[in-house]
């Protein structure tokens, strides 16, 4: 059995980007031509596994990631790995598991997904921020140091930002009925958000480099190519319309209530979501904050109106 790449969260936002990129790069390589790539899926009939599974080098493994252990991975040969966790309550203790059985293995590297930049510090009033902090602490503790780690903290997903103003044009191409849009950009704050996919390019390319010690204990900010805001995803949605939009809401959380209502753990934390957004309301999660070696590796090219245009043909 050849030595394996490990991509948890496969089929996910940053996963699919990853597990489509790693491929050519592996086969480029002089070091890692012969590796495996594992593709963690918890369902293999999906649509996407289904699709990923045609790729070059690439296995789909239904395996739950949070029952990972030590022996699992040294059975399988892991020498790096991604991991993109959930936002749940309970990520602290299960991504923690599961880096201290990388520890515990052997693996040398792990690209692991994190979350706004601007949100990541101990007293964010969002609880999940939070925990994202506190794994980085934990990777840079003395007891990690055998592990090798880098941190992407990627921006707002475009997909989060432009989805509901699909949603909007689509409801009103079928109805006609006047246009209402919200969202949850401010009017007049830049904001760059990311195309997920592109967040799984970068980490690909950092999986498979040769040299990853200019790469340890990195936190990685990145950002989508251009700044938009509020008025402008209006002014988008308006040109796809044709039409004037009458009703807007901007700094829409109002989701979060609905959440919180269905949730069964505590609502506190998760009407702590409406925070989420206010660094990037206050103008602190623009292009310009993006990591300089994200820009010289694998710059992000996504912009909100090609991922709007991409959206409204599906």
């Amino acid at each position: 059995m050849a030595p394996a790449f490990l991509v948890v969260g496969a089929t996910g936002n940053t996963g699919k980007g990853v597990v489509e990129t790693l491929p050519e790069l592996l086969k480029a390589s002089k070091v890692f031509s012969d590796h495996r790539i594992l593709a963690l899926t918890r369902s293999k009939d999906s649509a996407v596994a289904q699709q990923i599974a045609k790729l070059p080098g690439v296995e789909v493994v239904e395996q739950t990631w949070t029952e990972i252990t030590a022996d699992w991975l040294r059975q399988n040969e892991v020498v790096r790995a991604f991991i993109a966790s959930h936002n749940e309550p309970t990520q602290f203790a299960e991504e923690s598991a599961f880096l201290l059985n990388a520890l515990n293995a052997g693996v040398e590297y792990v690209v692991r997904i994190s979350t706004t930049a601007a949100n990541v510090y101990p007293n964010c009033q969002t609880y999940y921020p939070r925990s994202h902090w506190a794994i980085e602490a934990l990777l840079s503790s003395p007891e990690f140091e055998a592990l090798k780690w880098s941190s992407l903290q990627p921006n707002v997903f475009l997909s989060i930002v432009v989805g509901p103003i699909t949603e909007s044009i689509k409801q009103y191409r079928k109805t006609g009925k006047p246009a209402k849009v919200s969202t949850i950009l401010a009017a007049d704050a830049p904001v760059a958000p990311i195309d997920g996919a592109e967040v799984g390019v970068f980490a690909a390319h950092l999986l498979a480099q040769k040299d990853i010690d200019v790469h340890n204990k990195a936190k990685y900010v990145l950002n989508g190519p251009e700044d938009i805001t509020g008025q402008q995803l209006v002014k988008m949605a308006e040109e796809h319309m044709d039409a004037k939009v009458e009703d807007t809401t901007f700094k829409d959380v109002s989701f979060v209530d609905a959440m919180a209502a269905n949730s069964k753990g505590s609502k506190n934390l998760i009407l702590s979501l409406k925070h989420s957004q206010e660094t990037g309301w206050a103008g602190k999660c623009t292009a310009s904050t993006t990591s300089k070696e994200v820009l010289e590796i694998a710059p992000p090219k996504h912009t909100a109106a090609e991922v709007l245009d991409a959206m409204l043909k599906d």
